[in-house]
């Protein structure tokens, strides 16, 4: 089973949002918390990124990419590596998972399969749980 798990550094955090930078990106997201998120030693944390999805769509060519590179994620476009059917949320790698709530009418997880690459928007508010 592949992880959901987020790793990475801890670059600032203020009334309920963090900036956590990505390992081997640059990548620097705004994710709500919340409370406190404690880094190691060394700055780093590991948790979950968890967002709500808009109407996804299967592409069939296309990178994966978190929009915009600083920022809270707005879009998103990767890979499909979990499908949980009874929260109905799929996970996309897109440099780190993110689970997603499907939110479109009629949108259902289990219509999604591993493996598929997906592209859409995520609304405001996506956010970093503490593992």
């Amino acid at each position: 089973m592949t992880s959901d798990l987020v790793r990475g550094r801890l670059e600032g955090q203020a009334a309920g949002m963090i900036e956590l930078a990505l390992p081997g990106t640059d990548y620097r997201l705004s994710l709500a918390t919340s409370g406190e998120v404690k880094a190691d030693a060394v700055g780093q944390v590991s948790g979950r990124v968890r967002a709500r999805a808009r109407r996804v769509d299967v592409i069939r060519a296309g990178g994966r990419y978190v929009e915009p590179v600083f920022g809270r994620p707005r879009r998103l476009q990767g890979s499909v590596v979990a499908v949980d059917a009874g929260v109905n949320t799929i996970t996309v790698y897109c440099g780190c998972p993110f689970i997603c709530e499907l939110t479109s009418p009629g949108q259902r997880a289990e219509k999604f399969e591993v493996g598929q690459m997906v592209s859409f928007d995520v609304e405001r508010g996506a956010r970093f749980e503490v593992a």
